[in-house]
């Protein structure tokens, strides 16, 4: 397992090793021995699958508030997609920046997005599948969004924001610059 940093502190790109031949591949995507050894000491409670049939479709950006915040490592099991993860600790240096990563069936990467930020993704293939492993319970309670095309943020999509495939929560989601974040 591979475990690069990113600009984000706490936001971590990690690749798995696969072993190729003739067939395919196989990888193993999470060995708890191996993460720990890592410093990746977290206790994955929930798996969750979300597929998109179209390119261009756009989920998030999702938290959910404390007291069942989550740390999410998320992987694309079909497909491809363009990961977003933005700070929104309050205290952080870097509060409001974001980092987008491409994750595809193909290159196999995964992002780890620890508690204190927004997570989102825009498919750039038809029938992408995102498969996410959680530290915490889905909690409706706790379920917040923030625009995903908010002026503050200046996320760069890869697509025009308003041709999205969006739902109904992430289209009237709160602009960021009147979010208040949970998060210290």
């Amino acid at each position: 397992m591979d475990i690069e940093t990113t600009s984000l502190k706490g936001v971590l790109i990690v690749t798995p090793r696969r072993f190729v031949d003739e067939r395919g591949f196989f990888s193993e995507v999470w060995n708890k021995s191996d993460a720990q050894k890592a410093g990746l000491t977290y206790e994955f409670v929930q798996d969750s699958q979300s597929i998109s049939a179209q390119a261009g479709t756009i989920r998030g950006l999702h938290f959910q508030a404390p007291p069942h915040a989550q740390d999410k490592l998320v992987r694309c099991g079909q497909g491809a997609l363009l990961d977003v993860a933005v700070d929104i600790r309050k205290s952080s240096a870097t509060f409001g920046q974001s980092i987008c990563v491409e994750l595809s069936a193909e290159n196999g990467q995964q992002l780890f997005v620890p508690k204190g930020f927004l997570h989102g993704f825009v498919t750039l293939k038809p029938n992408t599948e995102m498969l996410y492993k959680c530290t915490d319970f889905y909690a409706p309670a706790s379920d917040g969004a923030v625009h995903f095309a908010s002026d503050g943020l200046g996320i760069d999509w890869g697509i025009d924001p308003s041709k999205a495939t969006v739902s109904d929560k992430d289209a009237n989601a709160i602009d960021f610059a009147q979010f208040e974040s949970p998060f210290e």
